[in-house]
């Protein structure tokens, strides 16, 4: 488990893209699942998109398939969302978090989070 803080997120217009930028600050970031979630006010977190440790296994949410594609540079420490097609519906917080191997879709199996970063799609 790691700590993470996202940046990246702001205000685009629909059909637009965006990318998020997660950076672990501990070195054992490379052997964790990482994983992005998204929440609106008064909501569950809601899954989006995941990956295996070593980036050979991803995972998406049927509402961003296709659309948004996740990534991770161990070295540098870092996972990435990029968003594309954006549509006002992603307009949400989104969170990046860590767990131990294996990937998961469930938030309650990650341990680490971080403070989160506003995405908001205009029409």
């Amino acid at each position: 488990q790691v700590p993470v803080t996202e940046s990246g997120g702001g205000l685009v217009q629909a059909g637009g893209s965006l990318t998020l930028s997660c950076a672990a600050s501990r070195i054992t970031f490379s052997t964790y699942a990482m994983g992005w979630f998204r929440q609106v006010p008064g909501k569950e977190r809601e899954f989006v998109a995941g990956t295996s440790w070593n980036g050979g296994s991803t995972y998406y949410a049927d509402s961003v398939k296709g659309r948004f594609t996740i990534s991770r540079d161990n070295a540098k420490r870092t996972v990435y969302l990029q968003m594309t097609s954006l549509k006002p519906e992603d307009t949400a917080v989104y969170s990046c978090a860590s767990r131990k191997m294996p990937v998961s879709t469930d938030p309650a199996e990650y341990v680490y989070w971080g403070q989160g970063t506003q995405v908001t799609v205009s029409s």
